[in-house]
């Protein structure tokens, strides 16, 4: 088996990725769109922006041309944020082989039509081109700092799973193969709506009793559309539903709920976003998850109320308040009411 892979996307998870990958002994080519950035990635060995302190290791080098990434072999892992996830790999596509297997880390959905990616993925190449998906629980920091994580890979090739744990698979990161491709990929993208959720609930200064009941009731939210779409409940309930939604709705590392966080404390969305400075999937996938809920007749009261907050300008305050004022009902259709 060649053990060679790209890696598409230079920011803090594709950079711990590649990290990963190269540890492992894989020949590992790192892409990024920025030329400067590239450049200083490739000059100080370390990518100080995202994951400073951590030296690359001498199997992992970077560049800043697409051609090369095509010409290095035909296993591509896409690390980039979905807005440009089409774009890139539309960019992508005249130089890569005619075998070429596909997958992503990103966590969202198309930003045009709110696709699913792997849909995307197979309406530039081909239904029968390998494609998978990398997701579950992981800051990439601590990917970074080899500290133990589990993540799952979903794919409708066996092979194209098993070759991706082959080469991310080490001990300290443990990978889970899954053929779920749809209930992986929904839980890594509703998830993040619902860490802007819990995120804006702690701004506003409520406690760990709000938290887990968002948490709780988001699952149950992520589970309705994952199985509407058709993904598995067991995935739902797995590393890449139930474990992110967890990770992510819990610690500040979260980009989506720092994000949530400075909302329920004052600041606008433009504000909010400024302050971070890096991207935030959940504002993408609030919009995108809100109407697929509307396209399918699901009820998914955490997310539009967050949808709400960030597009038609509700007050945060407001849209706890519209939570918490909703009708008695039973928990699940089968309790008694």
């Amino acid at each position: 088996m060649d053990n060679r892979i790209a890696i598409l996307g230079a920011g803090s998870w594709g950079t711990a990725l590649a990290i990963l990958a190269a540890r492992n002994g894989c020949q590992t080519l790192l892409w990024g769109h920025n030329a400067a950035h590239v450049a200083a990635l490739a000059q100080t060995r370390q990518n100080h922006r995202y994951l400073p302190n951590i030296d690359f290791p001498a199997l992992l080098t970077v560049t800043a041309h697409l051609p090369e990434v095509g010409s290095f072999g035909n296993v591509l892992m896409v690390c980039v944020p979905s807005h440009a996830f089409k774009a890139t790999l539309l960019a992508l596509k005249p130089h890569l082989p005619a075998d070429v297997k596909i997958a992503w880390a990103t966590k969202g959905f198309n930003a045009d039509n709110g696709a699913l990616l792997h849909e995307t993925v197979a309406a530039i190449f081909s239904p029968d081109t390998p494609a998978a998906i990398i997701s579950g629980p992981s800051f990439a920091a601590e990917v970074a700092a080899d500290l133990p994580t589990a993540i799952t890979i979903a794919s409708l090739q066996t092979d194209f799973a098993n070759q991706l744990a082959e080469i991310f698979h080490s001990g300290r990161f443990r990978t889970y193969t899954s053929s779920d491709l749809i209930g992986v990929e929904v839980g890594g993208a509703v998830k993040n709506v619902l860490a802007i959720a819990a995120g804006i609930a702690d701004g506003l200064g409520f406690g760990a009793n709000t938290r887990s009941a968002l948490i709780t009731r988001g699952l149950t939210e992520i589970m309705r559309l994952g199985i509407q779409l058709g993904g598995k409940p067991e995935t739902l309930m797995g590393l890449a539903g139930l474990g992110d939604l967890v990770l992510t709705c819990t610690d500040d590392q979260s980009r989506n709920r720092r994000f949530g966080l400075a909302l329920g404390r004052g600041k606008n969305r433009a504000q909010a976003i400024e302050e971070i400075g890096q991207e935030i999937e959940g504002v993408s996938a609030a919009k995108q998850t809100y109407l697929l809920a509307q396209k399918y007749g699901i009820d998914m009261p955490i997310t539009e109320q967050t949808y709400k907050v960030l597009y038609e300008g509700l007050a945060p305050q407001a849209a706890v308040e519209n939570l918490l004022s909703r009708e008695v009902k039973a928990e699940s259709p089968d309790s008694p009411t």
